[in-house]
Formats: structure tokens, C-alpha cells, sequence
């Protein structure tokens, strides 16, 4: 293969724009069903996790306890894909990883509730979130080198950030889709059989993805002899992995706070309809979309460190003020919707330059593995525990401010991380 380095201008760019849309469409697959999911959260406990003479709450803790194993399976994910990423290449790792998430989306379209088939029906869906969680451990690792390593010296943020942004869209597109649905169907009809039909649309949007992908180009190995010749022992990629999951913990649980678990919780804590809900979080993934791009391209000017260390101020200071709007009775309909805006707007800052900064932290050689790893792991328990935890302490302390405190306090261990970054990564090349 020809070096990239060596090729025409032109020729670089249409390749890297066909590694950047492949690289980051297998994000948008993932996402849409996980923001399906969470939208979707009080329905999907009443079908799967509500046995005969429970509460609406204890379904809801085990449809969110559900949804954290799959985060808990992401690490393992990011392990196995991430070592055939890195030993096999980026293109057929990413092929097996949207094929997998896909398939199991569309099946649990297709599962019957547990009013049919009884206590197997939450145990066949939690081995689907189960592959879910395996796929979508391998996708960030994946995804994330091959659209740094084609990204030019100086634009690796923009690059990177497109993984986030197509997250963004993702969890937009799930949210939106539930949103129509909850508008255009009676109450009874969503419960009974409308739920299925976001899942379903995986099918075609996972065809489109492997399509892509089967048509991408493996990234070409860098000219040798290599930049970076050092050996990465099993010490030092830990110590990489602890330092990179320290820098996106904020990132992690802010995200899955203000984008993912807000509908259940405005339903469940706040007593919103499950439209008001839905429109609420489409407005907070509106935010973080619009803001993603943007603090990407600016962390290529300026650094990854004042960026995402102005999101994470930022939800450390404002979550709870924020929260307050929404609680408030007396808010009006544009202040609630300019607090959900600011919201994802805060989360976008730390995810736009995210995915570049972590690339960064790791050599070629490990880059899928070690970068895949930290996310997956900061994911698996920032971010796959927020629904349970933040449900759990709710019910039991009957506190409301507990997502702004679990956000902010995310966020807040994360600023020290963040700190250490060098000022002077963003324009180097990768090792």
C-alpha cells in the first residue's frame, strides 16, 4: 500500500473523509439504540422487569441494573477487539462490531414480553444488551484510531471529534424516534407493540454501516522506522489506562446524567409526561451535538486541557442550578429549555476534543486496545451505573438534586486528570 504521506492532496482527502464516515457511522448505529433504550427505560421495565404486585420503581432499578451490565461487558469488548484491532487491523474489527450490535438490537425488537413467555423474557433481553455491551466495546477503540491515524497533524480534533458528534446524532435520533412514536401513538398501543419498531430500525441503519466498512481502507502503517520504537509494557499501558479514565469520568457520568437517564427521572422523580420527557432530553442532545464539532476544531487550536477543563468546570458549577430550573414550577418553557440546552452544550466540551486526547495518550501498536479500554472501562461505571445509582438514591433518600450531585462530583474528581494534560500534544503527530 502505497504510504498516505505519498499520495495527492486530493487523493488524501477523499480518503480520509471515507475513513472518517466509516470510522464514526457505526457510532451513530450504537448510540441510536442505547438513547432508544434509555428514552424507552419506563416501558421496557413495564414489559420485561415488572413481575405480578411490584412497583413502577423497582422495575425501573432493574430495566437501569440491566443497562449497567451491558457497560459492565464493554471492558471486555474493548480487550478482544481492541487486541485484533491492533494485531488484525482496524477494518474487519470494525466489520464484526456493527454486525454484532446490530443483530442484537433488531432481536430485541422481536422478544417476546415477559407477559408471554414469563421470567425468561428480562433474562433473554439482558443477554442481548450483554452482546451490546461486547460490541460497543470494540466500536469506540476501533473507530477512534482509524479516524486519528488518516486525521493531518493539526485537525485530529475535528477528526476525533466526529466520533462524538455521530454519538450525539445517535442519541438524537433515538430520542427523536421515541418522541414521534410517544406522539403519534395512544399510551396503550406504545406499551403493546410501538416500543419495537426503534429497535427494528437498526436493520436498515446497520446495513448501511456494513456497507461502508466493508468498502473501507485499512489505514496505512506509519513509515519506518517507526516514530515511537519504545515498547508499551503491561505497567505502563495500566497506568495509561487509569490516567485516561481519570480525564473522561466527567465526561462519562455528565453525559449519561443529562442525556441518557433525564427522561426516567423527569418521569419518575418530577412527575413529567413521558412526551415532556422525551422533547426535554431531544433538547439536551441537541445542545451537545451543536457544541461537539466546534470545541473539537478550537481544541486543535488552542489544546485538549481548556477545553474539556471548561466543560467539566462548567457541570461542576452549573448542574445543580440547572437542575433547579427544571424542578421549578414556575420556570417557564424557555428557561427549562435553555437549562436541558446548556446542559449537553457542557457535556459536548468535554466530548468534542475526548476521543483525540485519548488517542494520543497511546502508541499505534496499542492504540485500540488501550484507548477502547479506558473509555469502556470510565463508561462501565460512570456512565452504565448512572441510571441505577442516581434512580436508587433518589428512592431512597427522596433527595432530587441527586443527578446534579453525581454529575458535578464526576466532573469535579476529573478537573485534577485533566490538568496533567501537556499543552503541547494536539500538535504533534502520533506516536
Amino acid at each position: 500500500m502505497r504510504p498516505l504521506e505519498l499520495r495527492s492532496p486530493a487523493v488524501r482527502r477523499s480518503t480520509s473523509r471515507r475513513a472518517l464516515l466509516a470510522g464514526s457511522v457505526g457510532n451513530l448505529v450504537e448510540w441510536y439504540e442505547f438513547g432508544v433504550y434509555g428514552c424507552l427505560a419506563t416501558v421496557i421495565a413495564a414489559n420485561f422487569f415488572r413481575p405480578e404486585g411490584s412497583s413502577g420503581a423497582e422495575a425501573l432499578v432493574a430495566a437501569y441494573a440491566s443497562f449497567a451490565l451491558a457497560f459492565f461487558f464493554r471492558p471486555v469488548g474493548a480487550v478482544l477487539f481492541g487486541r485484533l484491532g491492533d494485531r488484525l487491523g482496524r477494518r474487519p474489527t470494525l466489520i464484526v462490531v456493527v454486525g454484532l450490535m446490530t443483530l442484537a438490537t433488531v432481536t430485541i425488537g422481536l422478544l417476546p414480553t415477559r407477559a408471554a413467555i414469563g421470567s425468561a423474557a428480562p433474562w433473554l433481553l439482558t443477554l442481548l444488551r450483554v452482546l451490546q455491551g461486547l460490541s460497543a466495546g470494540g466500536e469506540f477503540g476501533g473507530a477512534v484510531a482509524l479516524m486519528t491515524e488518516y486525521a493531518p497533524v493539526g485537525r485530529r480534533g475535528l477528526f476525533g471529534a466526529w466520533q462524538s458528534f455521530t454519538v450525539a446524532l445517535g442519541l438524537l435520533t433515538g430520542a427523536g424516534t421515541a418522541a414521534a412514536l410517544a406522539s403519534a401513538l395512544p399510551a396503550g398501543a406504545l406499551h403493546a407493540w410501538g416500543w419495537r419498531i426503534p429497535f427494528l430500525l437498526a436493520l436498515p441503519l446497520g446495513a448501511v454501516a456494513l456497507w461502508l466498512r466493508t468498502a473501507l481502507e485499512e489505514p496505512p502503517p506509519p513509515p519506518a522506522p517507526a516514530a515511537d520504537p519504545r515498547r508499551v509494557g503491561p505497567r505502563e499501558l495500566a497506568r495509561a489506562v487509569v490516567l485516561g479514565i481519570g480525564r473522561i469520568m466527567g465526561w462519562s457520568a455528565a453525559g449519561y446524567t443529562f442525556l441518557v437517564v433525564l427522561p426516567s427521572y423527569l418521569q419518575a422523580t418530577l412527575g413529567a409526561s413521558l412526551r415532556e420527557a422525551l422533547l426535554a432530553t431531544a433538547l439536551a442532545n441537541a445542545g451537545f451535538a451543536a457544541s461537539i464539532l466546534p470545541a473539537g476544531a478550537l481544541s486543535d487550536r488552542i489544546g485538549r486541557r481548556p477545553v474539556m477543563l471548561a466543560g467539566a468546570v462548567g457541570v461542576v458549577v452549573l448542574a445543580l442550578p440547572l437542575l433547579h430550573v427544571l424542578q421549578s414550577p414556575g420556570a417557564s418553557p424557555w428557561s427549562r429549555a435553555g437549562a436541558v440546552l446548556l446542559a449537553g452544550a457542557l457535556v459536548g466540551l468535554m466530548a468534542g476534543p475526548g476521543p483525540a486526547m485519548l488517542a494520543e495518550m497511546f502508541p499505534r501498536r496499542v492504540r485500540c486496545t488501550g484507548l477502547g479500554l479506558a473509555y469502556a472501562l470510565a463508561n462501565a461505571v460512570f456512565s452504565g451505573c448512572a441510571g441505577l445509582v442516581i434512580t436508587a438514591l433518589t428512592a431512597r433518600t427522596g433527595d432530587t438534586s441527586v443527578p446534579a450531585y453525581y454529575a458535578a462530583g464526576a466532573c469535579a474528581l476529573s478537573c485534577p486528570a485533566l490538568l496533567g494534560l501537556r499543552s503541547r500534544d494536539h500538535g504533534e503527530p502520533l506516536r
